[in-house]
């Protein structure tokens, strides 16, 4: 049985890099994009080139929590699920005092809700399976480092890391690793 990832936001840049290096370890993988469908149908040709099966979907994780019935989709589409990225994010540049509430919403619901959604989902779907599995979460150094104009990300990367700390001491148990892997600390 080929083993399955699926990725958050792998119609480009660090999503793209971790669609193509599962293809390369032989896992069949699912692609999602938000905005940048041509990126998504590059990243799954760039899959299928490596001999994997590659299944492509919309993923709109402003519209919580029902876009995160996406996941189920792929892992319908593509036979199970062994390894899940939540990768997906955006960020908002605005200093602290002109910073809008409806953009430190849309932030925090696409980089923390939207990543608890999807890997809440992920997990569920691995735990029923019996088989464990594993979830990386793409952080930021930002959880860490405060960056001037970007209150909402950092907060919400912040929230990310310990949320991944949650997830990896509920989740051991039935055999699931989560991960966080921040760029910049690779």
């Amino acid at each position: 049985m080929t083993p399955v990832a699926i990725i958050t936001g792998s119609d480009s840049g660090i999503g793209k890099a971790s669609a193509v290096a599962l293809a390369e370890a032989g896992y069949d993988v699912g692609v999602t994009w938000h905005e940048d469908r041509d990126g998504a149908e590059g990243t799954a040709k760039e899959v299928a080139e490596r001999g994997r099966r590659a299944e492509v979907r919309h993923l709109d994780l402003t519209r919580l929590p029902e876009a995160a019935a996406t996941v189920d989709e792929l892992a319908d589409a593509l036979g199970g699920l062994d390894v899940f990225v939540n990768n997906a994010g955006i960020g908002h540049s605005a200093p602290f005092l002109e910073h809008s509430f409806d953009d430190w919403r849309r932030v925090l619901d696409v980089d923390l809700t939207g990543a608890f959604c999807c890997g809440q989902q992920a997990a569920r779907r691995m735990v029923a399976a019996g088989r464990g599995g594993r979830i990386i979460n793409i952080p930021s150094v930002h959880e860490h480092v405060p960056l001037r104009g970007s209150a909402a990300y950092c907060a919400a990367k912040g929230g990310l890391g310990l949320l991944t700390k949650v997830m990896a001491l509920e989740l051991a148990e039935h055999g699931i690793t989560v991960n966080a892997i921040a760029p910049g600390e690779i």
